[in-house]
């Protein structure tokens, strides 16, 4: 029973959690229902930060986030309701001590804004603020690390504009605890066996992996899709992708106005998530003009069945 008791503890332990929290979802103007845009995602025990509007760390604080893991922010474009609340969430970093390096990924000219109200604002803090610049016109891997890669998605908005496509790095294999049990596998073999390996027994006889594990579950991917107009080359770069958060800034009946302005309407993002056949689609980024978003949850489902509407302070699992 204790060595059954340890395999299931082990398993438990080693199972990867994917969540993504909706810090803000509006657009460029706040609403009493939604910040601007950030969202932070957990992938494989790490956290990464995407956008950081204005009013980020205030959502942060409300849902009393733990953000030790945090290592990384992505920042899609360098307008204010994405990137306002870098500087804030900085500060706040340095008045709790943090001493964990913080690595901000932008486009080239988000440095030269943020260099000096870092040296103004935080020039004895703790810990080192690292840019990383991507070009906002290439598909391109951005980021590496032992749980994810991060890919840069080109998207079209009125100044230099990415998504960013994680992709969870292949997963170990699952142990099998009756036949790890039986076979009186010791706990110090199970990470090994999970990582492929055959295991010796003491009188020499050769336990093949596939009678103790079996094959993991597919990798999963999460694309998030910021300010853009409707564009069709996006289907291919995020095809068949686990989530999908995609810009619906405008109604169907107002895509003359998302057309001006480089945004997609809710209709157009539904059908990004058709054509890709992504598993689930969350769309948000909301116009101030709507004051309920059941209309623009309706003309989505419409077309892409499995939509769900994007809210501030909301945690989804996938």
């Amino acid at each position: 029973m204790l060595l059954v008791f340890n395999i299931r503890n082990f398993i438990f332990l080693t199972l990867a959690q994917n969540k993504l929290t909706i810090l803000g979802c509006g657009s460029a103007l706040p609403t009493k229902q939604h910040f601007p845009s950030s969202q932070l995602l957990e992938m494989r025990g790490k956290q990464y930060l995407i956008d950081c509007g204005e009013g980020t760390q205030i959502r942060m604080r409300q849902m009393q986030l733990r953000t030790l893991r945090l290592g990384h922010i992505f920042i899609s474009h360098l307008h204010g309701d994405h990137c306002f609340g870098t500087i804030g969430l900085i500060t706040s970093f340095a008045m709790l001590n943090r001493t964990a390096d913080l690595h901000i990924h932008a486009p080239a000219p988000f440095e030269q804004l943020m260099k000096p109200l870092i040296d103004f604002h935080c020039h004895e803090m703790p810990f080192k603020v690292i840019f990383h610049h991507f070009d906002t016109k290439t598909y391109s891997l951005i980021h590496s690390d032992h749980s994810v890669d991060v890919y840069s998605l080109p998207l079209n908005h009125k100044v230099p504009c990415a998504g960013f496509l994680f992709v969870e790095k292949p997963k170990d294999r699952h142990l099998l605890p009756d036949m790890l049990a039986f076979y009186k596998i010791p706990v110090s073999q199970f990470l090994k066996i999970k990582q492929g390996s055959d295991f010796t027994s003491e009188d020499g006889k050769i336990i093949e992996n596939q009678l103790l594990t079996k094959p993991p579950a597919p990798p999963v991917r999460f694309a998030y899709c910021a300010d853009t107009a409707y564009q069709k080359k996006l289907v291919e770069l995020v095809q068949g992708v686990d989530l999908l958060y995609h810009e619906a800034t405008f109604a169907d009946q107002d895509k003359s106005r998302a057309t001006l302005t480089c945004h997609s309407t809710a209709g157009q993002a539904a059908t990004i998530a058709l054509q890709a056949n992504v598993k689930q689609l969350i769309i948000g980024h909301y116009s101030a003009r709507y004051n309920s978003k059941s209309e623009l949850l309706a003309q989505a489902q419409a077309v892409f069945a499995n939509t769900i509407l994007g809210e501030d302070m909301k945690i989804y699992e996938f």
